[in-house]
């Protein structure tokens, strides 16, 4: 699990993500998910250099009585060390924090453009072809008050 002295490496890597030099991770924050039972920041390091990271959330679901589920986010391997294993190392420990927690499923979103992210998550036994993913981005929300006018809630 990350630490707050990752924060540097958690935020080179999301940089190589999302190709941003935006991109700000704050120690704090990850200092507030260590002691969060829901969300895991998993890191990997590699000969002493941190070289991935995955976002891993719990969901709590009605669906199967109190069975939750799992969404995986900002999954990244570092550039140089891709073909090597680390992903798949990283995704195990994933599998293996979900197996223990009896999750139903395991959800992650690729950006349409990454298809050999795509092949990876296809070899690691992820099904691009049973749903299709939606996301709005927070500028694309909207900006005035529509409350919900039906019975309905």
């Amino acid at each position: 699990r990350a630490r707050p002295n990752d924060a540097k490496g958690i935020e080179t890597l999301y940089g190589e993500l999302v190709g941003s030099t935006h991109v700000r991770v704050l120690p704090e924050r990850i200092a507030e998910l260590e002691n969060d039972t829901k969300t895991a920041l998993l890191v990997l390091e590699h000969e002493g250099a941190l070289h991935a990271t995955a976002l891993l959330i719990f969901c709590s679901d009605v669906m199967y009585g109190a069975q939750p589920f799992a969404v995986v986010e900002n999954i990244v391997v570092s550039a140089a060390l891709r073909g090597r294993g680390l992903g798949t190392a990283l995704l195990q420990r994933i599998e293996g924090e979900c197996i223990a927690r009896d999750c139903s499923k395991i959800m992650l979103l690729s950006a349409i453009e990454r298809s050999e992210a795509h092949r990876f998550f296809e070899r690691c036994g992820f099904s691009g072809s049973r749903k299709k993913g939606f996301v709005k981005y927070r500028r694309e929300f909207r900006t005035t008050s529509n409350p919900v006018t039906s019975s309905a809630q």
